[in-house]
C-alpha cells in the first residue's frame, strides 16, 4: 500500500497549489490513498465546507485537522456528516461534533486513520495516548493492520513519545501542526514510520503561511495582530509511506517538497 500525507494546507493560495501538484502526484508515484491535512485551508485559519470541497476534489481521500478544527461555526455540520472523510483530534472532549478516524477502503485494500493532538503547550484535551489505544483495537478488531496517525503536536519531545508509544501497532506516525518539515523521517525498530513534523502546503515566502510583516510585528511587539496569509510562490510538503499491505508494517518513508 503507497501512501501520500500532505502537511498542513494553508490558505486559498495552499489549496490552489493542492490541486496544481496532486493529480500527477498521484499518477507519478503509484499513490493508493491520500490524506491532507487540512486545518489551516480557510482565509485566516481553520477550515470552512468550500476548502472541504476543494481540497477533497482536488484529489485527497481524506481531511485530517488539529487545534483549529472547529473555530469556524460553519465547518460544525460537515464534521457532523459521517458521509463526509473529514476528522478532527479523536482526543477533543466527547461533545465536540464529528469523529476522530475514518477507515478508507479501495481495491480490497483498508487503511485506518486516526487523528490526534498534543497536550504540550496546545489547548487543553483528552490523553492522546489513552485515545489511540482505544482505537487502534477497536480497528484491530475489524482486522485492519494498516493504521496511520495524524498527531497534531506542537512539541517535539510528544511527537517522538508517540511514535516510539505506538511502534509496531500502527503503520505510520507524522506530526503536524508546527509546518516546518523535519529531516528524521525513518522507520522504527518495530516497523512504523515516522516523521516529526510533515511541514505544511502553503507560501513559500512567509511565516508558517502567515504574511511576513504580521508576524513579525506580533513576534517583535507580543501585541495582537490580524493575521493575513500572502499570495506568491507555494511549496507542498509531504510523505510517501509504504506498507506491506498484510501485515501494516512500513516498507519505506520518503519526504518531499514539491514547488
Amino acid at each position: 500500500m503507497r501512501i501520500l500525507f500532505i502537511g498542513d494546507v494553508v490558505a486559498p493560495s495552499g489549496c490552489d497549489h493542492l490541486r496544481k501538484i496532486l493529480p500527477s502526484l498521484k499518477k507519478e508515484r503509484n499513490i493508493d490513498f491520500c490524506i491532507v491535512n487540512g486545518e489551516n485551508s480557510a482565509q485566516g485559519n481553520g477550515v470552512l465546507p468550500s476548502s472541504v470541497d476543494h481540497i477533497l476534489s482536488s484529489g485527497a481521500e481524506l481531511i485530517t485537522t488539529g487545534n483549529h478544527a472547529l473555530k469556524r461555526v460553519e465547518i460544525e455540520k460537515v464534521f457532523e456528516n459521517e458521509n463526509i472523510p473529514l476528522i478532527r483530534p479523536l482526543n477533543f472532549h466527547k461533545s465536540a461534533p464529528g469523529k476522530g478516524y475514518y477507515i478508507l477502503e479501495k481495491r480490497g485494500m483498508r487503511l485506518g486513520v486516526i487523528n490526534l493532538m498534543g497536550r504540550i503547550y496546545m489547548d487543553t484535551c483528552q490523553d492522546p495516548f489513552e485515545a489511540a489505544d482505544g482505537v487502534i483495537e477497536k480497528l484491530n478488531c475489524e482486522g485492519i493492520k494498516n493504521i496511520l496517525v495524524d498527531f497534531h503536536a506542537e512539541a517535539t519531545s510528544e511527537k517522538k513519545v508517540m511514535g516510539y508509544y505506538l511502534d509496531g501497532r500502527v503503520s505510520a506516525v507524522v506530526g503536524t501542526h508546527t509546518h516546518i518539515p523535519t529531516a528524521d523521517e525513518c522507520i522504527l525498530e518495530k516497523g512504523t514510520a515516522y516523521i516529526t513534523d510533515v511541514g505544511m502546503t502553503g507560501a513559500v515566502n512567509s511565516v508558517l503561511g502567515v504574511e511576513i510583516g504580521c508576524a513579525s510585528r506580533k513576534v517583535i511587539t507580543g501585541l495582537p495582530v490580524h493575521f493575513k496569509n500572502p499570495e506568491g510562490p507555494c511549496q507542498a510538503d509531504c510523505v510517501i509511506i509504504e506498507t506491506d499491505n498484510k501485515t501494516g508494517r512500513a516498507v519505506s518513508v520518503e519526504r518531499l517538497s514539491i514547488r
